[in-house]
């Protein structure tokens, strides 16, 4: 599976935080894993644990995200995942537009590990909440590091703000599950 270098939106840079990885880790028939790993960590604020449940919000804090965008089309999903263990996943007809909660047929699972270096965050979402055609893809996070400085991670950015939703972010492809 292909590891994508994260990039520092350039208006908001990090204190301290120097590299972000993220990567697809597998796909079955239950579950697409995901793993960003971010270094060093030291300065990182991670959300309290706050239980498995929906949540509006989780970008304001430390935040890993996945977009995808069925090829041919403008509509595309959101899925927020928050090392709380909180998350969410929207639906949107075009760019920022037509939101609606994402039907789940059950609940991620996020976790996150802190080493004396760097973090692993780690999270599984259920298979049949992502879409079955091939899907571009976007891999981001939103990091708070202590004193509550804000950076955004994509692989591409376009713009001047940071906006994951851009069709600039979405550089990486999901293949379709291949059949067994």
């Amino acid at each position: 599976m292909e590891t994508y270098r994260l990039q520092p939106h350039p208006a908001h840079p990090p204190h301290s935080i120097s590299s972000i990885a993220a990567r697809l880790v597998g796909r079955d028939e239950n579950w697409l894993r995901l793993r960003w790993r971010i270094e060093p960590a030291g300065n990182l604020v991670v959300p309290d644990f706050a239980g498995k449940g929906r949540a509006d919000g989780l970008w304001q804090t430390t935040c890993f995200e996945l977009f995808l965008r069925p090829e041919g089309g403008e509509g595309y999903c959101e899925f927020n995942l928050s090392p709380s263990e909180r998350w969410n996943a929207y639906d949107f007809s075009a760019r920022r537009d037509g939101m609606s909660l994402r039907d789940m047929p059950r609940e991620p699972v996020c976790t996150i590990r802190l080493g004396s270096s760097f973090a692993i965050f780690d999270a599984a979402i259920p298979a049949a909440a992502i879409p079955v055609e091939p899907c571009a893809m976007a891999l981001t996070c939103v990091i708070e590091e202590a004193g509550g400085h804000k950076s955004y991670w994509a692989h591409e950015h376009g713009g001047p703000a940071p906006d994951f939703h851009d069709p600039a972010c979405f550089t990486a492809r999901l293949a379709a599950p291949s059949a067994a």
